[in-house]
């Protein structure tokens, strides 16, 4: 972990955006972008186990209506990344990152009034368009303030805290679930929105990166900066992005796809779905800054990538396996349980190799714009993937499993050979660097 005795924010207040803080100020940033995360996860996670039952049983809306209403919110959402990433990179990802911290907090804060299709709908996806700014405009930030050597290990336990903070959110949900009053449901929102408001003072309290190097104004027109679109005249790019859109269809996979083939496929007891994603959630926050370490530059990340597609495709023929005939349910529960540890496996070092190129192949003056595009594999995989994995695994059976994994394979091989490519396209020595590296943080 960080080390958790920086120069208190209070001696060492933080510079005007735009500014770059005194270096003593700059250790305490891994220390509050993870209670930042730890925040906002707690909320977040009661918030996921109580939600359909709050919108559907306390607002009144039909499972059909939340259903297409995420989906459609998660739609625009995908789309907001990267003008929301391009407000960060111009205005400084710092005071974007807590504007839209407090937005995601008004979004949630809606969810306690409404009482309609339109008003779920509007809530929704200003939520929606919120979390997916925020997080382009957070990597941002952290790209300005890590140095690029460490972003993947600071990564790794922001996102073992995410996974904890889940977990504890979790458990808060199911007291609400218990009691199941309208009462329980509001005092989760509540809860959720207090997460970000806690987020935002707590980046706030974060030093102003120092400023990219500026590009001239004729290579900026080139490059169509100033219309906010130069990450999709970025080919290699925007085809890396487009591989690991396609290796996060494990998301639904987990989630979905897995918990009803395990009720209408397998002979495994219904309590199997909890206890396979107490294990992912577990082996995450356990194991993925170990995970993450070897991951240090564009080489150890390809690898790590092409490693995790194998590894997937291995873990849905074990799944594809659990439903053979003559498996009773402790082998069948056996079965799924190698499945799930070869799937957090390949989780877990596709995290690590996708944020070291995510980041590392972004120009220094555009991280957000680009991170706004990245991340949008996540909405995308929300949006489109509980269909395809759906449509595959229940459609086709082992069949469909087996398909899917030679997809997750072939995306890993090639996502090498085209961060490659994008390396080539940059000039000379302008990946994996970053604004004011002098100054960045290493965390200990």
């Amino acid at each position: 972990m960080a080390n958790t005795t920086p120069t208190h924010p209070a001696v060492t207040p933080p510079a005007p955006e735009g500014s770059a803080a005194p270096d003593s100020a700059r250790p305490a940033a891994p220390r509050l972008l993870l209670l930042a995360q730890l925040g906002n996860s707690v909320g977040d996670g009661a918030y996921y186990v109580t939600s359909a039952l709050y919108f559907t049983g306390v607002v009144g809306l039909s499972a059909a209506q939340v259903g297409a209403g995420l989906a459609v919110a998660w739609a625009v959402g995908s789309l907001a990344g990267v003008p929301l990433g391009t407000l960060a990179d111009r205005r400084g990802p710092r005071g974007v990152s807590v504007l839209l911290a407090l937005v995601t907090a008004a979004a949630v804060a809606a969810f306690l009034v409404i009482d309609s299709f339109p008003a779920f709908l509007a809530a929704a996806t200003l939520f929606a368009s919120a979390q997916s700014g925020l997080a382009a405009a957070r990597q941002a930030l952290l790209a300005g303030l890590v140095a690029p050597a460490d972003r993947t290990a600071v990564l790794a336990r922001l996102q073992a805290v995410l996974n904890a903070g889940l977990a504890v959110g979790a458990a808060l949900g199911g007291i609400a679930l218990h009691a199941d009053t309208r009462g329980a449901y509001l005092a989760v929102l509540a809860l959720d929105a207090a997460g970000f408001v806690l987020g935002a003072a707590l980046l706030a309290r974060l030093p102003a990166p120092a400023p990219a190097p500026a590009a001239t104004p004729a290579a900026a027109a080139a490059a169509g900066r100033a219309s906010g679109t130069a990450v999709l005249r970025d080919r290699p790019y925007v085809v890396l992005a487009l591989l690991n859109a396609l290796m996060l269809l494990r998301m639904p996979v987990l989630s979905l796809a897995l918990p009803l083939w395990i009720a209408q496929r397998t002979a495994a007891p219904g309590w199997t779905v909890s206890a396979l994603f107490v294990l992912n959630t577990a082996a995450v926050t356990a194991f993925q800054v170990r995970a993450a370490r070897s991951v240090t530059g564009l080489e150890s990340a390809s690898a790590a990538v092409r490693g995790a597609g194998a590894v997937m495709a291995a873990s849905c023929a074990v799944f594809a396996a659990s439903a053979l005939p003559g498996l009773g349910a402790a082998t069948a529960t056996a079965v799924l349980v190698l499945g799930a540890v070869l799937h957090v496996a390949a989780e877990m070092r596709h995290s690590a190799g996708s944020w070291q190129l995510g980041l590392g192949l972004a120009p220094a003056d555009r991280v957000g714009q680009y991170q706004g595009f990245f991340g949008a594999g996540g909405p995308v995989a929300r949006t489109l993937g509980p269909l395809v994995v759906t449509s595959l695994l229940l459609g086709a059976g082992a069949a469909g499993w087996l398909l899917l994994g030679a997809a997750f394979a072939l995306a890993g091989a090639a996502t090498g050979p085209v961060a490659r490519w994008a390396a080539r396209t940059r000039p000379a020595g302008a990946q994996d660097r970053g604004p004011a590296l002098s100054s960045a943080v290493r965390p200990s």
